[in-house]
């Protein structure tokens, strides 16, 4: 089996376990490197985009949760459709620093660069970059930059460029500019000139009005503010930038400002070997509505403290912050320095995405890029809340107490679909529905039950009694409620439940009777809310009485939850002895993979809905997610009975999956192809495996990495607040740290072939257990586990021909095809 070679060229892009460096510039893949070298905080974020502001595939500035909304036009209407579209904003761009060199523009795609480096320091949280230039007249021009994004002050950014004239004197302009790249025109952008009328529904939409309405602009001794309020949403914004210069050159300096753009211009008359450094500092400030003069106030006030502390105070600030981050989440791969750099990039994703979006959610992109119109979706419980709730608690109640937030919406969007309780959107960013497909999208009911799994996840792994009292638990009440009025009973004396017209996480599956995954989901909510309300009731009487008061909760409630969580209907298939993945799932003829050409791929691309619907084949792990996330209500064997029939026929067209089959792979034996998925998932962003790359960070698959380390060859399980290991370390590793946090006792676990170490690095105790045996780990007292084995190792993988030729429960055979495909130009000549 090919283990996936180290997909990137190691000539360019050198293993450095601490950071992404680029040794050459490239500008045929600028897409990709935009996004890997982005900075962010998870409120604000910067593209990777070149300083100087003319080469890019998509300059991009983005706010968490800043987004205009439009009128989502149907082609045909029908009632509960989703109304209202919401799409992220890119925000003023103000890393704009253009340099010419007696006249010559830097322009690094034609540039002469006599040596290139840029660095993204996952120690430091700082993108640097240092190249030296030869101008056409054949000057050398030595260009130093560092760009940060605060992780310590949310709304703050600090950028530097260093220029020295190497061997002659020159002329250089310095342009520090603030552009409305949303509205304003720019002839150095080609992305306006060039239209890309290629489908991709993982694209954000496009605007065709004005988006941001200019309402304050203000230019005074190297400071500029602008304001502009979102045309529909009503949400503003206030960037501003001030600028410092240092140098022993002469300069004089000019000043232009006006609704779209502002310019700070340094006209120098360079000395060879005199640095010129300008350090220009950046505040962003957004609100749903406060006007843009007073945020204009609030970026002043952030600007002047950046200006009394100095930008020193703040990379040290930041270096702090990271060594914390980093003594909380780090995952050392023993001896596999390439996979080690990988895994540092995608951890350093999830901070960019998470760590300062205080209040906002995670959105499928962070503040990376505009892919998915900058949308929340379950991914992020299920993929990045389980690496904040063992990492970054408090990281993990904002993103939970986010969804919170956007109760009410979803209590009306559960009476719009006829529904009691809440029913969260599928995508959305301010707590509207805002997918129009519903048969893929609000038909995902799941989610309620993806929410309710972290955030019970998350009381058991912290103890957070408070917020499961003032908040979690009104998500609980209100997802049973709409679970145990969507479901219903069938069955002689009312013996079985049953939950009818929903779509799970496969995508390729639609609208379908009894789907395995939100059945097994469902019932955990219901279980998970009926525990917590007799909890509640018993540990806290006064925080219960508010509780029923607010919701107006009845016990008989919470009794009809329990008896619809026992009786709930598990599909099970006797004849296959697998979970078929819905009720009418096996009755489809199977999708032959293996003979579908690659070009056609993914299949969502190439392939109507209603073609793809029609077969047994997935986009993304759907049963195997549920043997992960309720691996405690299979058997070991129903496990590998599952994997073996669903892993052929799972495409990956979605980053989501790799992840998810890679963990399952390792716990039922395919070592091998357990090494595989993870590898695969570890370089999707790094590598753009899925060919977008450049639309942002897939910032679920970069938990989901965290996921398959700890879950897959770590071996942990939380299961009802029940912390267990079981190793699977792949063959050749020689082991693996990782770190957890246990109600607040941070614990490192190193797995070795032969033991498992555990060791309390901050706190008192915690307890878990090691394949059985219970382990209470005390401060300053290490324990050691023998490890007999590392799982059975099967080198192989599951053969889509070992399904072939059996026989469904009805005596009917199992065969495989693939639909014709017509090729696009026979089908535009048939149409013309």
């Amino acid at each position: 089996m090919n283990l996936n070679p180290d997909p990137l060229d190691r000539n360019r892009f050198p293993v450095d376990e601490w950071a992404l460096v680029e040794k050459n510039f490239s500008g045929s893949d600028m897409g990709r490197t935009e996004t890997l070298f982005a900075v962010g905080n998870g409120y604000l974020g910067l593209r990777g985009n070149v300083d100087e502001g003319r080469d890019a595939h998509a300059h991009g500035t983005f706010i968490n949760g800043f987004h205009e909304t439009w009128p989502i036009r149907h082609a045909e209407e029908a009632f509960g459709f989703a109304r209202v579209g919401q799409t992220i904003v890119n925000a003023p761009d103000a890393k704009i620093i253009r340099i010419y060199v007696d006249d010559e523009p830097l322009v690094l795609t034609n540039a002469d660069l006599l040596s290139y480096e840029r660095r993204l320091d996952f120690a430091d949280g700082v993108l640097s970059r240092e190249l030296e230039w030869r101008t056409p007249s054949g000057k050398r021009v030595s260009i130093r930059s560092r760009r940060l994004v605060s992780f310590t002050e949310r709304h703050l950014a600090i950028l530097e460029y260093e220029v020295t004239m190497l061997d002659a004197d020159a002329s250089v302009v310095i342009s520090s500019q603030i552009l409305n790249r949303q509205d304003g025109a720019s002839e150095y952008d080609a992305s306006k000139l060039i239209s890309d009328k290629k489908f991709d529904p993982r694209k954000a939409e496009s605007f065709t009005d004005r988006v941001l309405m200019p309402r304050f602009k203000r230019a005074s001794d190297g400071r500029y503010v602008l304001g502009f309020r979102c045309t529909n949403s009503g949400m503003t914004i206030a960037c501003a930038a001030d600028h410092v210069i240092e140098t022993v050159n002469e300069y004089d300096v000019d000043s232009h400002i006006d609704d779209d753009l502002a310019k700070h211009v340094y006209r120098v008359k360079a000395k060879q070997g005199k640095t010129i450094r300008i350090t220009k500092t950046l505040s962003y400030h957004t609100s749903t509505g406060v006007p843009t003069h007073e945020l204009a106030d609030r970026c002043d006030r952030t600007l002047d403290r950046a200006r009394e502390e100095g930008t020193a105070v703040f990379l040290t600030q930041q270096r702090e912050w990271l060594a914390d981050f980093w003594a909380r989440t780090d995952v050392v791969v023993h001896g596999q320095p390439a996979l080690q750099q990988a895994t540092r990039w995608n951890l350093f994703q999830l901070a960019q995405a998470s760590m300062r979006a205080d209040g906002q959610g995670v959105s499928a992109k962070g503040v990376s890029g505009s892919g998915y119109g900058g949308h929340y979706f379950w991914d992020t419980e299920v993929y990045v809340v389980p690496f904040l709730t063992y990492t970054s608690p408090n990281a993990a109640r904002s993103a939970l107490r986010f969804r919170h937030s956007m109760l009410d919406h979803a209590r009306a969007r559960a009476t719009e679909l006829n529904q009691l309780g809440a029913l969260f959107p599928w995508r959305t960013i301010n707590g509207l529905e805002s997918s129009a497909y519903y048969a893929a999208g609000t038909a995902q009911y799941h989610i309620d039950a993806d929410i309710s799994y972290a955030l019970s996840q998350y009381v058991a792994a912290t103890g957070d009694e408070d917020f499961l009292a003032r908040e979690a638990i009104d998500i609980l009440v209100e997802t049973a409620r709409m679970w145990a009025d969507l479901g219903f009973w069938r069955g002689n004396g009312k013996d079985v439940f049953h939950i009818h017209g929903v779509t799970g996480p496969d995508e390729y599956t639609t609208v379908v009777n009894d789907n395995l995954y939100t059945n097994i989901m469902a019932r955990s909510n219901l279980r998970t809310a009926v525990t917590a309300v007799r909890r509640l009731r018993y540990i806290d009487v006064e925080s219960y009485n508010s509780m029923v008061a607010r919701l107006g909760l009845d016990l008989a409630e919470v009794a009809e939850w329990a008896f619809a969580a026992e009786a709930m209907h598990i599909p099970f298939d006797e004849t296959l002895g697998i979970h078929p993945q819905d009720a009418q799932f096996l009755e489809k003829e199977r999708w032959d993979l293996s003979k579908t050409p690659a070009a056609h791929r993914p299949l969502l691309l190439h392939y109507h809905p209603l073609v793809i619907y029609r077969f047994q084949v997935l986009k993304q792990a759907d049963v195997v997610l549920a043997l992960l996330l309720q691996g405690d209500q299979f058997t070991a064997e129903q496990k590998r009975a599952d994997f073996d029939y669903y892993d052929p026929i799972t495409t990956g067209d979605s980053t989501l999956s790799d992840v998810v089959q890679s963990i399952i792979a390792a716990e039922v034996g395919y070592h091998e192809l357990a090494l595989k998925y993870f590898t695969s998932g570890l370089f999707v962003d790094l590598a753009d495996l899925h060919h977008n790359a450049a639309d942002g960070v897939h910032v679920a698959s970069a938990g989901g990495v965290w996921s398959a380390l700890v879950y897959g060859f770590g071996g942990m399980r939380d299961h009802n607040g029940r912390i267990t290991l079981d190793p699977r370390l792949p063959v050749d590793w020689e082991g693996l740290s990782f770190r957890i946090t246990l109600k607040g006792t941070r614990v490192r676990i190193d797995v070795r072939q032969t033991e498992v170490e555990i060791t309390v690095e901050d706190g008192d105790e915690a307890k878990l257990a090691v394949r059985g045996v219970p382990v209470h780990v005390r401060e300053g007292q290490p324990v050691t586990v023998p490890l007999a084995h590392q799982g059975s190792r099967d080198p192989g993988q599951p053969a889509a021909a070992a399904i072939e030729g059996g026989r469904r429960s009805d005596g009917t055979v199992i065969t495989s095809s693939i639909p014709t495909i017509a090729h696009e130009a026979d089908f535009f000549d048939a149409i013309d």
